[in-house]
């Protein structure tokens, strides 16, 4: 048996038809990547979470726009933001200001945001006046659905927020609520996602604007903690329905502290206060009630502040007007404003009047 070689025959090359077919697929790869790519880009990296606020300065280019939007997570490439703006030609209709911008939005919404200079963005308004407790808070908070009610106990209670003057708030058996007066009264924009604690972190961000130098050498004047300040404050804020009678009250509180001897303050609005309710009048079986902030019974200063005070208040507490008044009592003329007296006997007589 011969051993013959079979002739090797030439490889097949690849036909003309089958190279165009490799291109169309590979442009088809690659158009479909490329547009895979450009809709990512326009989905947000996060798809939820709480709102964050972005300032935007006057003469921001439109990357450094995008790098604030991508460092706060709510675009994924700031490059890819200012081509898109390049492409919409609205590179140069974003409009400076401060804006609410919620984690989930898509570039587009954002862009039309910025564009419209629609500043307050899911955003809402609150007000908390002057003279309210921590439960009339949360009850109106809570009416307007801005948050839970308990929820809002509970942060304010437990909640930890870094404030130096919140350190200094005494362990004192009795207190009712842990930052009762040292939430401010003021009108307020948060987001519409705003949790408790954001809420209230917003206003001690507000207290701690007011307590200005010169306020806190005048504490350590009068030899007073933020946390009595805040208590004097409040009894003012409660007591002083017209604004010039605060520093006259102020000062009565101060001369029956520092009374030789020192005087109950034995005032309506921290009977009220541990009532848990405002009554028109007090009944003297009211006055005899057990509680830490019935300043009927205890000596000195409540546990703490038995509402929110606004400036004039906290004003008056450090500022209080020099005068040999002791007592006070309203007037019957719905005015509401006070006669002041410095003895018991002139105090009777005022009473005789006011009834």
């Amino acid at each position: 048996m011969t051993n013959k070689q079979s002739p090797k025959l030439p490889e097949q090359a690849p036909s003309r038809g089958n190279k165009w077919w490799l291109i169309f697929a590979a442009c088809i790869l690659l158009i479909g990547g490329g547009i895979f790519y450009v809709e990512t880009q326009f989905q947000p990296p996060k798809e939820s979470g709480p709102a964050v606020d972005v300032e935007i300065p006057t003469g921001a280019s439109p990357y450094e726009i995008g790098v604030m939007l991508q460092e706060k997570e709510l675009i994924k490439n700031a490059n890819f933001f200012k081509w898109y703006l390049a492409y919409e030609g609205t590179s140069s209709q974003l409009k400076a200001g401060k804006y609410y911008l919620q984690p989930g939005m898509t570039m587009e919404e954002i862009v039309h945001v910025l564009v419209d200079g629609d500043a307050k963005y899911g955003t809402t308004k609150f007000t908390v006046p002057e003279g309210l407790t921590i439960e009339q808070i949360a009850d109106s908070l809570a009416e307007q659905k801005i948050v839970d009610k308990q929820a809002f106990l509970d942060e304010v209670q437990n909640g930890q927020f870094e404030y130096a003057f919140l350190k200094d708030i005494p362990q004192v058996e009795g207190m009712k609520h842990r930052l009762e007066g040292y939430l401010f009264p003021d009108t307020y924009e948060t987001f519409q996602s705003a949790t408790p604690h954001q809420v209230i972190d917003l206003m001690l961000k507000q207290t701690e604007q007011l307590l200005t130098p010169e306020w806190q050498e005048q504490m350590k004047k009068k030899n007073l903690t933020l946390h009595q300040t805040l208590t004097i404050a409040s009894l003012i804020e409660r007591e002083a329905r017209v604004a010039k009678e605060r520093p006259l009250i102020a000062g009565v509180i101060e001369n029956r502290i520092k009374g030789n001897p020192p005087m109950k303050l034995q005032i309506d609005a921290t009977v009220q206060y541990a009532l848990g309710k405002t009554k028109e009048l007090l009944l003297y079986e009211d006055l005899k009630v057990e509680s830490p902030y019935n300043t009927y019974l205890i000596d000195g200063l409540p546990p703490g502040p038995i509402s929110t005070s606004g400036q004039d208040a906290v004003r008056a507490a450090l500022f209080p007007e020099e005068h040999n008044y002791f007592f006070y009592v309203t007037k019957n003329d719905g005015s509401g404003e006070h006669y002041f007296a410095t003895t018991f006997a002139e105090h009777q007589q005022n009473i005789a009047k006011s009834q």
